[in-house]
């Protein structure tokens, strides 16, 4: 009887490993995770510094709608990079950005090491995305996942340097939440 149960257990885990190494997607691409799920464009639009367009950038969500309700509910921003700029000079923007919202420094420093670890130079037709799902925000470059940040307000603070009523781009924010601007 022993040699039965152990069968049955031995049996019933290889099971379960089978059916769960086929059924399980890996989350390492930013392609497995817009299969695993559909998600609905909020808006897009093009960022431009006097006559040369720097970068394409849009905002998806799991239902068309920004900010995001639930925990259940997710996010892409993708940006697709017209031209280059070195990993160095990406987070300096970002903090200049901070800057401009009126962000503290103690509420983006403890971020900065990490951006500069992950965040590769940047080349024309590289794309850089930010997923936000359960409160943890993912960066992929290029499709491939690059690093985690498994603080909550860190996605928040990142999307308002686009988003926030108060960013240096008013326009590109209304394009983005998809609204015209004679609204």
């Amino acid at each position: 009887m022993p040699k039965f149960y152990v069968y049955l257990i031995l049996t019933l885990s290889l099971q379960n490993f089978i059916l769960g190494q086929t059924i399980a997607k890996p989350l390492n691409t930013l392609d497995n995770i817009i299969q695993e799920q559909s998600y609905i464009s909020v808006g897009e639009t093009t960022f431009s510094l006097l006559f040369w367009d720097l970068y394409k950038s849009k905002l998806l969500t799991t239902t068309g709608i920004y900010p995001i309700q639930t925990d259940k509910d997710k996010l892409i921003y993708q940006i697709n990079y017209l031209t280059g700029i070195s990993s160095k000079d990406l987070v300096n923007r970002t903090v200049e950005q901070w800057q401009y919202l009126g962000v503290e420094p103690e509420l983006y420093a403890v971020y900065l090491p990490i951006l500069h670890k992950i965040w590769p130079d940047i080349k024309e037709g590289d794309s850089l995305s930010l997923y936000v799902n359960n409160n943890k925000s993912v960066f992929y470059f290029n499709n491939n996942l690059i690093g985690e940040i498994n603080q909550p307000e860190f996605s928040q603070l990142f999307l308002d340097i686009w988003l926030s009523e108060k960013t240096s781009e008013p326009k590109l924010r209304l394009e983005l939440l998809g609204i015209k601007n004679d609204e």
